[in-house]
């Protein structure tokens, strides 16, 4: 094998298919990428057995085809150290050679042959969604899923497809986030009962591959394995096990409900203000709503108060409801500052649901002063 590469394309694809690489494995060639390398493509592979990549380098082609290990620590750091804008690569099956204009490097290598295959994307039944949509729904549910969770369901991201819409949520027993997008079809692609949570590692893996925002983006289930290709790159994953809770019951729906518009950036600016005086043990922070104003209040015994107030178009009697201020600014940190959402709630007993105008919704379970956090917990965990 031999190629000359710019290095800065290679990089970018290096590392996203470095992060599938484990860390530890029984398997050591494993702990390598390997470079398949024609005449037409260079494509990067990597995989851990549970989730497996592959990831093509734009505008990069073989002289000499072949395939090659490549040490994710070794040759990882001599394409960030590099300040070389190519690099000739080649392969003798012995050793990588490295050349740049000042430097050299040699490298031991395995034999490709004993990596394992990770298909490409091969479905003609599937589902298309836009890049953009598809970034936006893992942003946006990811950060409330459970990766430590005993309930190993709540350590993914759940997909359901309909006709015509894509919705996606994560929850942790304590918060939840769903949001839906329309979703295209080839073929006849089945959307079926079967629960399909996708680890919240491989979402994350699936955000950092979406390279083109206005690209269509493949997707498809085949048996336990979830598919996702777009213009660069192919993830194939396994799925996690287990039952989700029935979210759709968590989601409040209630007419009598309060609904108060606030703008992202100013909510976001006053909770933090509020949470100055917040510690581990103290993170609830009082929403309190009055004629025009909403007054967010911290107490912590030992580290102080606080009272940030801003106005609202609130009317009615005063109403004050607890929550974990980490839960809220998690909320506001993955939308534009100049946004509108809106905070519906009934009384401070119950949930309080976050919207947007493009199908996202967010729930949050009330904490009291007086109980710990755990107490607040069942709502959404018997769902």
């Amino acid at each position: 094998m031999k190629i000359v590469c710019n290095r800065e394309k290679l990089l970018a694809a290096f590392q996203t298919a470095a992060t599938v690489v484990p860390v530890r494995s029984p398997r050591p060639v494993l702990q390598n990428v390997k470079m398949d390398a024609s005449s037409d493509s260079v494509t990067l592979v990597a995989t851990d057995m549970e989730i497996g990549i592959r990831i093509h380098v734009p505008d990069q082609t073989a002289s000499v085809p072949g395939s090659s290990l490549l040490s994710v620590n070794q040759f990882g750091a001599i394409l960030r150290e590099s300040s070389d804008e190519s690099l000739d690569i080649e392969s003798d099956g012995q050793a990588i050679h490295v050349r740049g204009d000042r430097s050299r490097f040699k490298l031991p290598t395995g034999n490709p042959a004993e990596f394992a295959e990770v298909r490409d994307f091969d479905a003609t039944d599937y589902f298309t969604v836009g890049g953009r949509l598809l970034k936006e729904l893992i942003r946006r549910t990811l950060f409330a899923t459970d990766t430590e969770s005993s309930r190993y369901a709540l350590g993914g991201v759940l997909l359901e497809f309909e006709e015509e819409r894509i919705t996606a949520v994560g929850t942790d027993g304590r918060r939840l986030a769903k949001m839906d997008g329309p979703v295209g079809r080839e073929g006849n692609p089945s959307a079926g009962d079967a629960m399909t949570i996708v680890p919240s590692r491989s979402m994350t893996l699936i955000e950092r591959a979406i390279s083109d925002l206005d690209a269509d983006y493949r997707l498809a289930t085949r048996g336990n394995d979830f598919l996702v290709s777009g213009p660069t790159a192919t993830i194939v994953t396994r799925l996690v096990e287990g039952r989700f809770p029935r979210w759709r019951e968590v989601l409040p729906h209630r007419p009598e409900a309060h609904r108060v518009e606030l703008t992202v950036g100013s909510l976001h600016s006053a909770l933090r203000q509020a949470a100055i005086v917040s510690n581990s043990e103290s993170r609830g922070i009082d929403f309190i709503f009055r004629d025009g104003t909403l007054v967010l209040t911290g107490l912590t015994a030992d580290v102080g108060e606080s009272q940030i107030e801003m106005p609202v178009s609130y009317e009615g009697e005063e109403i004050a409801m607890c929550l974990d201020h980490r839960y809220v600014i998690d909320f506001l940190k993955v939308l534009d500052a100049d946004r509108i959402i809106t905070l519906n709630f009934v009384d401070g007993d119950n949930a309080g649901l976050f919207e947007t105008d493009d199908g996202y919704g967010y729930v949050v379970m009330p904490l009291a002063r007086d109980r710990p956090l755990a107490a607040a917990e069942g709502a959404t965990s018997s769902a």
